[in-house]
């Protein structure tokens, strides 16, 4: 037998897919924008948060940054330290976000990126 939602989990559920739209709507550019911006807080720090992303960042609307870290940890690229840091974010009232660093895998990235901008240096 299927249990019922009820009124409250119905409509989560449409502020969830309302989200998750918006999200999928972002533009391929703004998706890089974000990796590049964790690749480089990567490379600079031994762990980031979200919160030193946000401070350089535009505003892409809610949930992108969530999606991209995700997803860039879902590819093995970063880790979560185990460590967690109250959000800066006015409209979270410092709940805690997670602390971030880089995999190897994720070092590879950034040393083949430091390579390239290296030879580019010299070719010009």
């Amino acid at each position: 037998m299927t249990r019922r939602l009820s009124v409250a989990e119905r409509l989560a559920s449409t502020e969830k897919d309302a989200l998750l739209d918006d999200i999928a709507k972002h533009s391929e550019w703004d998706r890089f924008l974000v990796e590049q911006a964790v690749l480089h807080f990567g490379e600079r720090y031994i762990t980031f948060s979200c919160n030193q992303i946000r401070e350089v960042m535009p505003d892409l609307g809610p949930g992108l940054l969530g999606a991209v870290i995700n997803s860039l940890r879902t590819a093995g690229i970063i880790a979560h330290t185990g460590q967690m840091v109250p959000s800066t974010q006015e409209n979270t009232h410092g709940h805690r976000i997670a602390v971030w660093q880089l995999t190897p895998k994720g070092r590879v990235i950034v040393a083949q990126r430091r390579a390239a901008r290296t030879q580019q240096g010299r070719a010009a």
